[in-house]
């Protein structure tokens, strides 16, 4: 059984190490039999250990290592310690046969959490039974050696070998052990924890987790056969959940499957919860909490992030997204899965891609194989197929691939597609370049540097081109639009996960910058966008999609989920007198969300008027037009946040954020809509774009519009109550 030790924050390191040591020293007196060490590495050398590789140096490490972070929570003086030559360095350590004759191997582990990677395994006739990797896989991770125990009495009287592996070359590419023993002994401590387990024959399509927010951090593994089929991380509730966590068992109907979870108590409640369910057990108005967003979306549970392999298929749009369907903050990154025929109403699938041998699911694209490029259609409709960085103790970049409309998905069988060139190489964005019918890819490499790539299959990559978009970094879209509404001359335009974008042309080898860089928006609630592949040419469209990246990360917290997309919007280009450039205005589709519109005739109104008094709302659309007149300052205030227009200055301003408007014909034009957490604001027929996020008081529906200064003008003014899209 697989598992990754983490330790649990309510005890104490010292404790851990306290525990072990009365394994090893005291636990005897009360043990029917002594425990026997099996290593404790305190020699100058490793003894009859065998050493391969650069790794682990000639002999045991006494502590840190040039380079290394502090290391503590090891016995004596001496540990093993891979960290020798640095992250880079490889290597494996064997151990002479020995039989087992205790019913647990207990020892302290730390590094690196990369299964099959950075690990120590037990092999019995070459196979191996148990694994246990160390804590940290992402940056801020702790070197303390932490308790880790194996059960073994089934395998009681067998030959068996240990091995140490570095076989990482990233982040956290090393690891620790120390005081390995066998015991009959579990360590006699009320704060005692192990890896604990229990099976059940799966019969119905869902696993439910309880989960408590905040509580502590278990890994828990999924095993069918022997074979790990899952394995997350889950703050597992010891006592009433916050919700529930829904794991799809369908791939593993009529089987048993065997649930392990690390460092918890024998009599685990969490895990005894865990149940089998024909539905989720927050079926109960699931999108009616009183935070939930009406109309960004949002997953129904768990995390997300970035919006990934936007494409639009047979009728349908198709959202993948980052995804911690097992959790309310970032971790266990899978792709999740939602579809809408109108950008508008979503209907969420089953987890589309999860993690695998090569690391957990981040950022990607898709797209239709019409060609069928890839060999991978089997039947009259092309492949969707996806391209997704494997993020592993390497980045790396691998292919799934659908062909049934998205619905089940299959990794390439010779993934990874492309190694590791740079750190944080990572997010491709695939198109088709249909002068040369072939695949471009668009990858970010590290810094504010990026890559484009050719491919004949999206299998084999060679590399075209590498260059440097100031300000930006990470999530890269590369996509061709019209210029000024005309087909026949069209441009390309980049940009990176903070918008910041540039627009030039590409001959399907060189992309050639023809502005300066720009940025798209002037929100707060921003980030990693991407548009939509494969959009019809009846339609037309460039329909791009943002994460709503909350600038307060505690907006919804008590929820069952957490983060939001922003709303779907249109881009076009145009030229003006400062260049070529972007506008941004929200679907067409939006509109079908409006409820009996609330209309103010034209009028004026003074300091003091609020032509909006009669009109409130949780969720509202709100179209106007205002000649500002004598006015210095026109503002709205919707659910309690302002939004300004300074008339001098000629800008927007929100919760801290500017934006340019500059008056035309003498009056200026908004487009916002409110939902449950967020303004978004439109203006000057897309040249304005603010998307804001805020906790909004549920019992502030007032909307105001005031003036100051000054006399102003209303010329158009409606505003729409909103459906929810949920309903």
């Amino acid at each position: 059984m697989n598992f990754k030790i983490r330790r649990a924050r309510r005890t104490s390191p010292v404790i851990l190490v306290c525990v072990l040591l009365l394994g090893v020293v005291v636990g005897a007196a009360s043990a029917q039999t002594p425990d026997r060490l099996i290593a404790d590495f305190e020699g100058t050398n490793y003894g009859d250990w065998q050493v391969a590789g650069t790794a682990f140096g000639t002999g045991p490490a006494h502590g840190t290592l040039p380079g290394q972070m502090k290391v503590d929570g090891f016995i004596g003086g001496g540990l093993v310690n891979s960290f020798n030559g640095g992250d880079a360095s490889t290597g494996r350590l064997t151990s002479p046969a020995f039989k087992i004759e205790r019913k647990y191997i207990r020892f302290l582990i730390g590094g690196g959490g990369w299964e099959g990677q950075t690990c120590m395994n037990l092999l019995v006739d070459s196979k191996v039974v148990r694994t246990a990797t160390g804590p940290n896989t992402e940056p801020g991770g702790s070197e303390r050696l932490q308790l880790g125990q194996w059960e073994v009495s089934e395998l009681s009287g067998r030959m068996a070998v240990l091995e140490i592996v570095d076989s990482a070359t990233g982040g956290w590419g090393h690891i620790s052990v120390d005081q390995i023993v066998q015991s009959d002994n579990r360590p006699e401590s009320p704060i005692a924890l192990y890896d604990v387990g229990r099976e059940m024959k799966i019969t119905k399509p869902w696993l439910n987790f309880p989960v408590k927010n905040g509580a502590d951090k278990r890994r828990i593994n999924l095993s069918v056969d022997g074979r790990t089929v899952r394995s997350f991380d889950i703050e597992l509730a010891e006592g009433k959940p916050d919700w529930w966590a829904p794991l799809d068992s369908t791939p593993f109907q009529g089987q048993t499957v065997r649930i392990t979870a690390n460092q918890l108590a024998e009599n685990s409640i969490g895990l005894k919860a865990i149940e089998q369910s024909n539905n989720f057990k927050d079926s109960q108005n699931p999108y009616a909490e009183r935070l939930r967003p009406q109309f960004h979306f949002t997953s129904r549970y768990g995390w997300l992030n970035d919006p990934n392999g936007l494409v639009f298929f047979q009728g349908e749009y198709h959202l993948f997204y980052q995804h911690n369907p097992y959790g309310w903050d970032w971790g266990n990154m899978h792709w999740g899965h939602a579809v809408s025929t109108d950008l508008v109403h979503w209907r969420e699938l089953p987890v589309a891609l999860y993690p695998d041998e090569n690391g957990t699911m981040y950022s990607g694209s898709a797209a239709v194989d019409w060609n069928n490029t890839a060999g991978f259609q089997t039947g009259p409709e092309p492949a969707l197929v996806a391209m997704v960085t494997a993020a592993g103790p390497t980045y790396t970049q691998e292919i799934a691939y659908s062909n049934d409309r998205g619905r089940h998905w299959i990794k390439y069988e010779k993934n990874p597609v492309l190694g590791q060139l740079a750190t944080a190489n990572r997010d491709p964005k695939v198109v088709w370049f249909a002068p040369e019918k072939k695949w471009v890819m668009a990858l970010y490499l590290d810094h504010n540097d990026y890559a484009l790539f050719e491919s004949p299959d999206l299998k084999h990559w060679h590399k075209l081109q590498v260059f440097t978009l100031p300000g930006d970094a990470e999530c890269p879209n590369f996509f061709e639009v019209p210029l000024d509404g005309d087909r026949q001359n069209p441009r390309w335009v980049f940009f990176g996960a903070s918008g910041v974008y540039v627009v030039g042309k590409f001959d399907g080898h060189v992309f050639t910058p023809e502005t300066r860089p720009q940025r798209l928006h002037n929100g707060n609630c921003w980030y990693a966008a991407q548009v939509f592949s494969d959009i019809p040419t009846n339609d037309g469209r460039c329909v791009l999609i943002p994460w709503g990246r909350l600038p307060d990360g505690e907006i919804f917290r008590g929820m069952t989920f957490n983060q939001m997309m922003g709303l779907p919007v249109e881009l076009t280009l145009h030229t003006t007198a400062a260049g070529t450039t972007l506008r941004v205005n929200p679907v067409r589709e939006l509109a079908t969300l409006r409820q009996t519109v609330q209309t103010i005739e034209p009028r004026e109104f003074g300091p003091g008027e609020n032509p909006l008094a009669a009109s409130r709302g949780d969720r509202v659309e709100i179209e106007a037009e205002i000649a500002p007149g004598t006015a210095k300052e026109i503002s709205f205030v919707l659910r309690g946040v302002p939004v300004v227009y300074d008339v001098s200055a000629q800008t927007v301003s929100c919760m801290g954020r500017r934006s340019e408007l500059p008056l035309k014909n003498g009056k200026i034009s908004l487009h916002m809509f409110v939902d449950r957490a967020s303004v978004d604001i439109y203006g000057g027929g897309g040249t304005l774009y603010m998307p804001m996020a805020k906790a909004l008081a549920p019992e502030n529906q007032d909307l105001k519009l005031f003036c100051q200064g000054g006399s102003a003008r209303i010329i158009s003014l409606k505003v729409w109550p909103l459906k929810s899209a949920w309903e």
